[in-house]
């Protein structure tokens, strides 16, 4: 079973194998498929964070490490390295 996060993932990486080195969608036999894998994964994603809309545990929000997950994979906070740490 996947996460949102994975499913995020997902359809971000297929969206990119799609696209040329200049960004545009390249439109080729089997780009359909993958245009459809694309937005199932992004509708499965947007589903779980939907779902899971905050990290306040106490009024039935999405635990904390689910939270860190999806503020990752969306860029928007990344783990502090421990010192030492490589």
């Amino acid at each position: 079973m996947s996460t949102g996060p994975e499913h995020y993932r997902e359809a971000e990486r297929l969206l990119k194998g799609s696209k040329n080195s200049h960004g545009a969608l390249v439109i080729e036999e089997g780009t359909n498929e993958v245009l459809l894998a694309a937005i199932g994964h992004a509708l499965l994603a947007n589903a779980a964070a939907t779902a899971l809309n905050d990290n306040s545990t106490d009024e039935g929000g999405m635990p904390l490490e689910d939270y860190r997950a999806w503020a990752e994979v969306a860029g928007v906070w990344k783990p502090k390295k421990k010192a030492g740490a490589a």
